[in-house]
């Protein structure tokens, strides 16, 4: 059942600070939970969990692949270590020690990427990272989840402490709209439906979740009824919902914050082809941006609400055809 609630979208914390205020929660809950961090703990958040449990983190320096290894390390041992650093960095510098100390041996390490995706800002193109969810579901064993705002961030680490195995969390910069009620309940690999619709379905996951209920509103003054699911989890997939939506509304807009090429629109296009083809579109970027405020960037590179509604509008123009 969806969600169902009227979404004022009034703006939260960063999932990045809600990942910092649950570290710290799991570090008084367990002794075995440790933050490993490369020299960006005040930008990533795990500078709280340093300052209440310094013998439990480690600052390795801006040396990401060596950050990876001291936390498959500390895997190795029984403890539960969350690396963390910035997405461009900790996926792209520490790439194959993720694949050889960590996915292989299925160590039992937490991957958390911040300042994800464009909206990073005035940072520049070599620190958006806009290509990690492809490399991340490309690592066998890994969960790779998405959180939409400050509830699901702070459910969604929970989970993938709980979690036994490697998980990747996709963390951003700036402040996002609060979607969920404080008590909303996730699950690895389980989508939520927000708002039901019959026309088509909008999913997305990340701060993309807010713009397509922003896109729901815009259709649906125009007589379009479009669900909309929040994807949080892009490995593993929730292949039912997906299933679904393409069955049930006949049409499907997948909405992210990173290269359509290789990312959960791929991913979800894969199950719609294996399970119940329909037309589909993809809301997502293509190549690098440039420097420029998050806000701007967004506006800029086709990241809003009107952007989900004008591919809602392209493909239901297909679905007649």
């Amino acid at each position: 059942m969806p969600v169902e609630t009227k979404f004022e979208l009034k703006t939260g914390m960063a999932t990045r600070e809600a990942f910092g205020h649950t570290l710290v929660e799991l570090g008084r809950e367990n002794p075995n939970v440790w933050a490993v961090d490369a020299d960006l703990s005040k930008s990533t958040y795990t500078s709280f969990f340093a300052k209440e449990f310094p013998d439990r983190f480690v600052s390795c320096g801006i040396a990401e692949a060596n950050m990876v290894g001291v936390a498959a390390g500390l895997a190795s041992f029984g403890k539960i270590p969350f690396a963390a650093s910035f997405s461009c960095f900790i996926i792209n510098k520490g790439f194959e020690q993720l694949r050889v100390a960590v996915a292989y041996p299925h160590r039992n390490v937490k991957v958390v990427g911040t300042h994800s995706g464009i909206s990073i800002g005035e940072d520049g193109p070599s620190q958006m990272s806009i290509e990690e969810t492809s490399l991340a579901c490309s690592l066998p064993g890994f969960v790779v989840l998405a959180p939409a705002d400050e509830v699901a961030a702070r459910a969604l680490i929970r989970a993938a402490a709980a979690h036994v195995g490697p998980v990747f969390v996709r963390t951003g910069r700036l402040k996002v709209p609060v979607i969920y009620a404080a008590d909303q309940r996730f699950e690895i690999g389980k989508a939520i439906e927000l708002m039901a619709g019959t026309d088509l379905t909008l999913i997305a996951n990340g701060l993309m979740v807010a713009e397509a209920i922003r896109a729901q509103a815009i259709l649906a003054a125009e007589g379009i009824s479009a669900r909309v699911v929040d994807m949080h989890t892009a490995k593993p997939l929730d292949r039912d919902a997906i299933e679904r939506a393409a069955a049930q509304t006949g049409a499907i807009v997948v909405a992210e914050e990173h290269l359509v090429d290789a990312g959960l629109g791929v991913r979800v296009a894969q199950v719609v082809t294996e399970t119940h083809p329909c037309p589909m579109e993809f809301v997502g970027v293509t190549g690098y941006a440039e420097s420029g405020s998050p806000e701007s960037l967004l506006d800029k590179y086709g990241m809003r609400a009107v952007n989900v509604a004008a591919a809602a509008r392209k493909v239901l123009g297909r679905k007649k055809t």
